[in-house]
């Protein structure tokens, strides 16, 4: 009897992971197009030296809609993406009760967490 519940929850958890990469990567493209045609109508070049990324000015850039502050949210979108994916699918694992592989999914993201610190403290 398990088994069956394992089984009628599993396709739930791959569905709500593919939810996830479809609907995000829809909405990073948006975002990155919005950017892109920010850019386009400011005449700016792609090929221009990009700003720097200032996360307390990024909310202001995006009501401002500077091209800029759009295309850094897209990029942001893009690397966020797969973090957010693993979050999805540990949380499947989890409620499936397989622990081993949603606490292997947990380890990735504190392997990813701790780049993210060491590089930031490092001035990246």
């Amino acid at each position: 009897m398990t088994a069956d519940r394992g089984l009628s929850r599993e396709p739930a958890a791959e569905r709500s992971v593919a939810r996830v990469l479809t609907r995000g990567s829809a909405i990073v493209v948006v975002v990155l197009g919005i950017g892109v045609a920010l850019m386009v109508g400011a005449g700016i070049s792609p090929l221009a030296a990009a700003p720097a990324l200032d996360p307390a000015t990024l909310a202001a850039d995006l009501v401002a809609l500077r091209p800029a502050a759009f295309l850094w949210l897209g990029a942001i979108g893009v690397l966020g993406l797969p973090v957010v994916r693993l979050v999805v699918a540990i949380v499947g694992f989890a409620r499936r009760g397989e622990t081993s592989i949603a606490a292997v999914g947990a380890g990735t993201i504190g392997v990813i967490a701790a780049g993210v610190v060491l590089g930031l403290a490092n001035g990246g």
